[in-house]
């Protein structure tokens, strides 16, 4: 209930209780208080006559302190010989009145305070690449190795602008490998070596039945342009209508430190490259394979080279508790940015996540491959669903239950602001060493499972993190976390305990001095050169650029209630 709400309700009460007899004589007082105003006061001075207004409207038109004191007041002179029953009423409705508004007064300051900080730090522009790695609109433009990646639509490979490769390539050579090493710490200097040499990476989709026009090649794959910045296509482009499978494309996400940033695209004819007709021969266009299906031109995205996906960093690492609650945030922080920009990716998986390291080697996630996003205009991320054609997303295993059991029908529609989320809280088994509970023979299903079949995370997990897990992945989405709530409650569980303990007047109080304190220790970090481009510092810009009063409080509601179950270790530890 707001506080509005609240205090509309409290007087009405009072009001209530006046008419129902508690001050019989009501119009006596009234009367009398009509002709006090009428009265000539001091010689020589004239009071001029005041309409009375009925009750209703002058305790609206009277401050909540006003209030309060009248009620004491009246109470005590009219009932102070009565029943005890009589005085309590009135002493504990003036006192409600007085708590009201000074809750309402630091509602409004915590308000003014989080709407300034937010204002402030979304101005602040996250860091843009390097010249070199984003020019080029050719693929001749750019130097191609070995094949990194492959997926259902697409082929990615390592790659370097031809000035960056020469810079870097007098610093690591790949025939400096020691043939005496242990093969896992070869295969990492290989891998080490190989992105320094190739910064950046350039993913090739598969073009089937689309045609070999730029214009119709970019309408049909527009959804991979989704996290392009404002200079991947050239200008004659840009005045295409992209206008996908799901309507005109909105305006391209903005830049965040956990969503990929597509530096240049562009449609060049296929070559034959590395491993083609071997790993993909089916795809290629007949001039290159005889067997092949495939049209002669495609699209090509350039981005940044990243050495894991979340997949492969996971098999050969496990990451410590709190690295491993610092990833789930991450993803939150992606997920929330896009579902704010009215995006949904319908696609989340740990295959699609990229993996690199910070300067103080703490993993920085970003979320990847849009083939499969849903792009509007605003953030409802509603979608009909009058027919079974209509594409509801890929990964049918972490597909959320909104979406897993929808029926199409007219008047059927799916809704997506939480479906990314509720995946997201699969994958963070994985990220905590786990199975995820929706992979593979005998593992559950979306469709029907239930929350209590959901497995137990290990004991070392934090206490706060498990219960984020558990309401991400509530079936219904009414009763689901948004990504913004989940990841206030690590960002308050990591860096704001104390300061949010409860949600008292106190603990509110202390609201604004915690965020001004965590506006300030981002701000210097910024100034101190590479610890202002941590991931922890990133996180941290990230919830102040969005923080809103009322999203914390339900933050904090959910920490009250996971207190209440158990109690909850310290993140920060």
């Amino acid at each position: 209930m707001s506080v509005k709400h609240a205090l509309s309700r409290g007087l009405e009460l009072g009001r209530s209780l006046l008419q129902l007899g508690l001050l019989k004589p009501a119009g006596r007082v009234a009367a009398k208080f009509r002709g006090e105003r009428f009265r000539v006061g001091q010689p020589g001075r004239t009071v001029q006559p005041q309409t009375f207004l009925p009750s209703r409207y002058r305790y609206y038109r009277t401050s909540l302190k006003g209030v309060a004191a009248q009620l004491q007041r009246g109470g005590l002179r009219r009932f102070g010989g009565g029943p005890p029953r009589n005085r309590a009423v009135f002493l504990a409705f003036g006192l409600g009145a007085v708590l009201t508004e000074q809750q309402l007064e630091d509602d409004v300051r915590s308000a003014a305070t989080c709407q300034e900080i937010q204002t402030f730090f979304k101005k602040k522009k996250f860091q843009t690449p390097p010249k070199p790695f984003i020019s080029g609109y050719k693929l001749e433009d750019f130097v191609i190795g070995k094949q990194i990646g492959k997926g259902s639509n697409a082929a990615v490979y390592e790659a370097a602008a031809p000035l960056a490769l020469s810079k870097e390539s007098d610093k690591c050579s790949l025939v400096e490998l020691r043939e005496d090493g242990d093969k896992e710490e070869k295969a990492s200097s290989l891998r080490c070596c190989s992105f320094k040499n190739f910064p950046l990476a350039i993913k090739m989709m598969w073009n089937f039945g689309v045609g070999s026009s730029s214009e119709a090649i970019l309408r049909s794959m527009s959804q991979e342009l989704v996290p392009s910045g404002p200079l991947a296509l050239k200008q004659e482009k840009e005045q295409i209508t992209l206008d996908g499978q799901f309507g005109v494309l909105p305006k391209r996400v903005s830049a965040h430190p956990n969503v990929i940033r597509v530096y240049r695209a562009f449609t060049a004819d296929v070559p034959l490259l590395p491993g083609a007709q071997e790993e993909y021969p089916a795809v290629l266009p007949a001039r290159l394979h005889p067997a092949g299906l495939g049209n002669n031109r495609t699209l090509f995205l350039v981005m940044k080279n990243y050495p894991y996906t979340l997949c492969q960093y996971l098999k050969e690492s496990t990451p410590g508790r709190r690295e491993a609650s610092l990833m789930v945030l991450q993803l939150l922080e992606g997920v929330d940015h896009l579902y704010r920009q009215g995006v949904a990716h319908r696609d989340l998986k740990s295959d699609n996540v990229l993996l690199e390291f910070d300067s103080d080697g703490c993993p920085r996630l970003v979320i990847s491959d849009f083939g499969c996003c849903m792009a509007q205009n605003d953030s409802s991320l509603q979608l009909p669903f009058n027919s079974m054609f209509v594409d509801r997303g890929g990964n049918a295993c972490l597909m959320a239950p909104e979406v897993a059991t929808a029926v199409p029908g007219p008047s059927v529609v799916i809704n997506y602001s939480k479906a990314d989320a509720w995946a997201l809280g699969a994958i963070s088994y994985e990220i905590f060493g786990q199975r995820n509970p929706f992979y593979g023979e005998g593992g559950l299903e979306s469709r029907n499972y239930q929350e209590k079949q959901l497995p137990p995370l290990p004991a070392s997990v934090p206490a706060d993190v498990q219960l984020v897990i558990r309401l991400l992945l509530r079936r219904n989405p009414n009763k689901r976390p948004s990504a913004r709530v989940a990841a206030n409650v690590l960002h308050i569980s990591l860096w704001g305990r104390k300061a949010l303990a409860n949600q008292d007047s106190a603990g509110m109080r202390k609201l604004a001095d915690w965020l001004l304190c965590q506006s300030a220790l981002v701000l210097l970090r910024g100034c101190s050169g590479a610890s202002g481009n941590s991931a922890e510092t990133e996180l941290q810009r990230c919830f102040l650029s969005n923080l809103d009063l009322e999203d914390l409080r339900t933050a904090v509601g959910f920490l009250v209630y996971g207190q209440g179950q158990h109690q909850v270790p310290n993140l920060s530890a």
